[in-house]
C-alpha cells in the first residue's frame, strides 16, 4: 500500500493525495513525541536468563513497580513469594494470586502475611521462616514496597513509628536482620541476591536528622481503647532520609555477610543491590501527587498527559530490578552496586559506604526496634488478659442464666399439673 501512494505522488505531487499536506506537517511532531516518550521509559532489561527452581520473596508485589517484577519472575519459571499486608485467606489477594499463576501458568506463586507497619507482624514470619531445618532454600529478596505519605498530618503505625520511615527503611532493616542466618546458611555455589528499590531522592537529604524520626510518644493504644490514634505533623525530609537510611544500611548489611565465617571456609554467596527504578507511574507516586485529596486528583487527571510523558509505565520501572535480579555478572564479586537503567552507576554520596556513618544507623535502628517491640509486648499482654477477663465474665453471664433457666418450672410439666390439681 505505501509503495503506491509513493509512487503517485512523484508521478502527479503530493497534491494529488487526500490529506497528504496535514499528514506531512503533524508526521515531526508525532515522530517527537514517541521519541521523547521512548526516552523517559529508559532502558530494557536485555538479560534472558530463565529463573526456574529459584525462591523469590517480593515486598510490595501486588501493585506498582512491585507487581509487575513478580509477575515476569513468575513468568520466567521462579516461585514467587509475595508478602502482603493482608492474609492469604483474603478473598480478593486470592483471586489475584489465582488469576497470577494462570496468566503466568506458574503454579508455584504463594502469599505470607507481613505487614510493613507492624514490627511484630514482620518477627512473625521471619522467625517462622528461619525456624526449619534443614534450611530452607532463599535465592532472592526483592525489597519493593514503599509508602510515600502526603505532606499533611498523619497517624503514627501501631509501633508509634512514623509510616515512611518504617515502611520505607525500619520494616526492611528488621527482615534482613531476622533472615539474616537464612541467607547465610545457603550453599556456597548459590548465587543469592538481596535487592533495594531505592530512588534518587536520597541523594538531598540530611543524615544529621535521624534524631527526628525517634519514636512517637503516642502510646499504643488504639486497639484497646478502639479510638484512632491522633494526628501529628510530619518532620520535614523523612522520605528522603528514610532513602538514604536503607542505601545505608545496604552497604552495612553486605558488611555484616561477608563478615560470616562459613563452615566449609567459602566466601559468602549473598550479594546486595541497590536499584533506582526512576519515576514511575505507581499508586503511591499517584497519592503523592495529588496529596491524597479529590481536588488533587482532579488536577493529576487533567495534567495526566504531562505525567504519562514524563513518568515510567510500572513495566518499565521493573526493567531495572529484573536486570539486577537477572543478570549473571552480579552473581559473584563484592556486592553493594547501584544499578540505574540497567547498568552499574556510583553513587551521589560518598557516606553511604562509611562504616562509622553504618554502624551508628545499625545501633539507632536496632534500639528502636527494641523499644518498640518491648512496648508493642506489653500491649498485646494487656489485649490478651482485657480478653480474657471479657471472656470470663461472658461465661459466667451464660451460666448464671443457664443455671436461673434450670431452677424455673416449666408450665406444661408433670410435677406442675399435678400440684394445680
Amino acid at each position: 500500500m505505501p509503495i503506491p501512494i509513493i509512487a503517485q505522488g512523484l508521478r502527479d505531487g503530493i497534491s494529488s493525495i487526500p490529506y497528504a499536506w496535514t499528514f506531512i506537517r503533524i508526521a515531526p511532531w508525532v515522530l517527537a513525541l514517541a521519541a521523547l516518550k521512548y526516552y523517559f521509559e529508559g532502558a530494557r532489561n536485555g538479560s534472558e536468563r530463565m529463573m526456574r527452581s529459584k525462591v523469590i520473596m517480593v515486598t510490595g508485589g501486588t501493585s506498582g513497580i512491585g507487581a509487575e517484577v513478580a509477575r515476569e519472575l513468575a513468568t520466567r519459571g521462579a516461585q514467587v513469594i509475595l508478602l502482603t499486608r493482608q492474609p492469604p485467606s483474603d478473598l480478593f489477594l486470592s483471586e489475584y494470586i489465582e488469576d497470577l499463576r494462570t496468566s503466568t501458568k506458574n503454579p508455584l506463586i504463594y502469599a505470607e502475611q507481613v505487614d510493613l507497619s507492624s514490627l511484630h507482624s514482620i518477627r512473625t514470619f521471619a522467625t517462622k521462616w528461619i525456624d526449619n531445618i534443614p534450611p530452607r532454600r532463599l535465592d532472592c529478596i526483592i525489597l519493593a514496597g514503599g509508602t510515600a505519605e502526603p505532606s499533611r498530618p498523619r497517624a503514627l503505625t501501631i509501633d508509634g513509628i512514623d509510616p515512611e520511615w518504617q515502611t520505607n527503611y525500619l520494616a526492611n532493616f528488621h527482615l534482613l536482620s531476622i533472615l539474616s542466618p537464612a541467607l547465610r546458611a545457603q550453599p556456597a555455589h548459590r548465587d543469592v541476591r538481596v535487592i533495594f528499590a531505592n530512588c534518587s531522592s536520597y541523594i538531598g537529604a540530611d543524615f544529621s536528622k535521624l534524631d527526628s524520626v525517634a519514636r512517637g510518644k503516642q502510646k499504643v493504644v488504639s486497639k484497646r481503647t478502639k479510638i484512632s490514634p491522633p494526628l501529628y505533623a510530619q518532620p520535614k525530609g523523612v522520605y528522603a532520609l528514610s532513602k538514604l537510611a536503607l542505601t545505608i544500611f545496604a552497604h552495612s548489611f553486605q558488611r555484616h555477610l561477608n563478615a560470616y565465617e562459613r563452615p566449609d571456609s567459602l566466601p559468602p554467596c549473598t550479594r546486595v543491590i541497590v536499584v533506582d527504578p526512576g519515576l514511575t507511574r505507581t499508586p503511591g507516586m499517584r497519592r503523592w501527587l495529588t496529596g491524597g485529596s479529590l481536588w488533587g486528583l482532579a488536577l493529576y487527571l487533567l495534567t495526566w498527559p504531562i505525567w504519562w510523558l514524563l513518568l515510567k509505565s510500572p513495566v518499565q520501572g521493573a526493567q531495572s530490578i529484573l536486570y539486577a535480579a537477572m543478570e549473571q555478572q552480579y552473581g559473584r564479586g563484592e556486592g553493594g552496586w547501584l544499578i540505574k537503567e540497567c547498568r552499574e552507576m556510583d553513587y551521589a554520596r560518598t557516606d553511604v559506604r562509611s562504616d562509622e556513618v553504618g554502624k551508628k544507623l545499625w545501633e539507632f535502628s536496632g534500639k528502636m526496634v527494641e523499644e518498640a517491640e518491648k512496648e508493642s509486648a506489653v500491649m498485646r499482654a494487656l489485649e490478651k488478659k482485657e480478653a480474657e477477663v471479657e471472656k470470663q465474665k461472658v461465661e459466667a453471664e451464660k451460666a448464671k442464666e443457664a443455671a436461673e433457666k434450670k431452677g424455673k418450672k416449666t408450665d406444661g410439666s408433670r410435677r406442675s399439673r399435678k400440684a394445680q390439681k
